[in-house]
């Protein structure tokens, strides 16, 4: 008998988590039965991942979340760097059966080509969501708009540590 349970996916830094993600996730869960989120290591933001996944589970605690840690350090779009991340990404993901990936970036092709499941690209011209995490960390005080409050404090209060 065949599973018709719809289980979609994303992966991302969350560095810091904002509203564009947060669309990318209330699209996902009107859309899909199960919804997984791949918090990813980075060194780009100093809040451990742990942190980071914990603003997604308190925000939407029906997601259930992976986390990526010690992810290979080669990225990009070319034949090899694809098969590296999605041999990782495989192993992450080993005892699910996804049948969406959720994207706003051009690698939702390869992850869903790989995996051979639907390339779900949710507001990739950031039309609706006009913000990226770069921004943010270029400006927190201008953008925390973009942020809910508990993401806002913690990152906030990380700046200022780092700050003295």
């Amino acid at each position: 008998m065949k599973n018709d349970k719809k289980i979609g996916f994303t992966i991302g830094k969350f560095a810091p988590l904002h509203k564009g993600h947060q669309y990318l996730i209330e699209t996902a869960l009107k859309e899909m039965d199960k919804f997984i989120v791949v918090v990813y290591d980075t060194d780009v933001i100093d809040i451990e991942t742990e942190k980071r996944a914990k603003w997604i589970k308190e925000l939407y605690p029906s997601i259930e979340i992976k986390y990526a840690h010690n992810p290979p350090s080669q990225y990009g779009l070319d034949k090899e760097s694809v098969n590296i991340q999605m041999q990782y990404l495989s192993k992450i993901m080993k005892d699910e059966t996804p049948t969406h990936f959720y994207s706003s970036e051009k690698y939702g092709e390869s992850v869903a080509k790989y995996m051979n499941i639907v390339d779900r690209r949710v507001d990739d011209k950031r039309e609706k969501v006009p913000i990226k995490a770069t921004i943010v960390r270029e400006n927190l005080e201008k953008n925390k708009k973009w942020l809910e409050d508990i993401v806002y404090s913690d990152y906030k209060k990380m700046t200022n540590n780092n700050m003295d």
